[in-house]
This record gives structure tokens, C-alpha cells and sequence, in this order.
């Protein structure tokens, strides 16, 4: 796998949806501890290195919404793109129970050389995709486990997460609601947005209307499941667009 730190697919769709998947992938490049963290196997396909059964839902949407998508191609494990460079989480040493070796003895230096390397080019990309249109709407797309080490499991299928800007999350929410199939938290299993995080940097910051969908990894595990996840996403997205403050405008 190439150590590039993100991929862009579809880069040549001109539509005002953006697709991000900050949790792509649990690659770890070879620069990072020779390629390793550390963990065995098993650890780094679990939810603690990255978001399974996202990327494949990630694009999926982009091409049912004729929408760019943009993924990480590095583990969250190795730095965190969807937290802000102050954030203490940014650069694990501990997740959900389990010592991450090779963050150890990360120091200032090697914090400085992943945010250089990967985090930071990953971010202008996405800045840059993020503005190629004044109308660009931000979907982010992440996964959840459905039982945390010592934690009740989760009763949500999928959650919709939102800070003060609910203009897309309102109505999509509400869409959700509506399947009688399906349990929807909003705002959960996690609250709203980080201050830095993704969503805060490239959409609240520039007053792009955003929402960030967290499907539970269990139900996108194959990639049927992922694309007819994707299928049907896709039209309540557009269906919640078109009640966006100017949608139905013409210039």
C-alpha cells in the first residue's frame, strides 16, 4: 500500500456534495516505526484503528451523488485527522483499553513529523476540494462498534451528528426518523463536533452546511451492505438538501 496519506476518488465529479472519510483507513506507513505500531492483527482491524466498513460506504455515496470522496490513508492510530493539533487525543497512546507501543515514547519531534507528513497534507486536500465550489455541502462519514470494553452495547443503527449548524442534519434526521426499521441517535453515540475537528476546520468555519453520519460497523461489514447502505442514504440527502435555505433558487 502506498504511503501517500490520502486518495481522492472522483475528482473530476463537479457536485456540490463533498464525501470525507477522516477514518479510511489502518494503514500504518513505513516512516511510523517501520510500518508498525506495535499491535497485532487483530487489534489494527478493530474499530480502535480505524472506521470499518466506511470507506467502502464513503464511496458509495460519492458515486450515487456524483460527489468527490476523500480518504485518509493512514490509521487513526498513527495521528488523528479528525482532531484539532491541540487536541490531547490527537496522537493515542491508550485506546479503549488498549496500550498503543508504538505512541509510547512519541515525542514533540515525531508529533511534529506525522502532522507534516500526513495530517496536514490530508487536510489542504480536502481544503481545496471543499472550496472548488461557493455551494459545497460537507457529508463525513464514520463508523461506531456497537459495544465499547465495559460499556451496554448501542441501540442505534446509525447516528447523525451536528454542533449549531443543523440546516442539513434537521431534515436528514428527521427523514431517518421516519424508517420504522431504524433506530437513528442524534448525536450519538458521540455528541455534536470537536472545536479543530474536520468538520469544525472545513465546513462551521466557512458556513458549509455539513452533517456527519456514524453507521454502526457491524451492519457495513461487507460491501453489499455497504453500497445498499449507500443507495439509500443517498436520496434523503438530496431530499434534505433541497430544504437548505435557497435550494430550490435559481440565479
Amino acid at each position: 500500500m502506498t504511503d501517500h496519506p490520502y486518495e481522492i476518488e472522483g475528482q473530476e465529479r463537479d457536485s456540490r456534495w463533498l464525501i470525507t472519510c477522516d477514518h479510511a483507513s489502518n494503514h500504518v506507513p513505513a516512516f511510523v516505526n517501520g510500518g508498525t505500531l506495535g499491535l497485532p492483527p487483530e487489534d489494527m482491524a478493530r474499530h480502535i484503528a480505524f472506521d470499518p466498513g466506511a470507506a467502502g460506504l464513503a464511496r458509495g455515496l460519492g458515486a450515487a451523488l456524483g460527489a468527490p470522496v476523500i480518504l485518509s490513508n493512514f490509521s487513526r492510530l498513527v495521528i488523528d485527522p479528525n482532531r484539532g493539533e491541540d487536541d490531547p487525543t490527537l496522537l493515542m497512546k491508550l485506546y479503549d483499553g488498549t496500550i498503543i507501543p508504538g505512541n509510547r515514547h512519541a515525542d514533540a519531534a515525531e508529533r511534529a513529523r506525522r502532522l507534516n507528513r500526513l495530517y496536514r497534507p490530508y487536510h489542504t486536500a480536502l481544503a481545496e476540494l471543499a472550496a472548488r465550489r461557493d455551494d459545497t455541502i460537507i457529508v463525513a462519514v464514520h463508523s461506531f462498534t456497537r459495544q465499547l470494553n465495559g460499556h451496554p452495547p448501542r441501540p442505534w443503527h446509525l447516528g447523525v451528528l451536528y454542533a449549531a449548524d443543523t440546516r442539513l442534519a434537521r431534515p436528514l434526521a428527521d427523514l431517518l426518523h421516519a424508517e420504522p426499521d431504524l433506530c437513528v441517535g442524534e448525536n450519538e453515540p458521540y455528541g455534536g463536533h470537536l472545536p479543530g475537528d474536520a468538520i469544525a476546520r472545513h465546513a462551521i468555519a466557512h458556513q458549509r452546511p455539513n452533517v456527519l453520519i456514524e453507521l454502526r460497523n457491524d451492519l457495513i461489514s461487507a460491501p453489499a451492505d455497504q453500497e445498499a447502505w449507500a443507495n439509500r442514504l443517498a436520496p434523503m440527502l438530496e431530499k434534505a438538501a433541497q430544504q437548505l435555505p435557497g435550494a430550490g433558487v435559481v440565479a
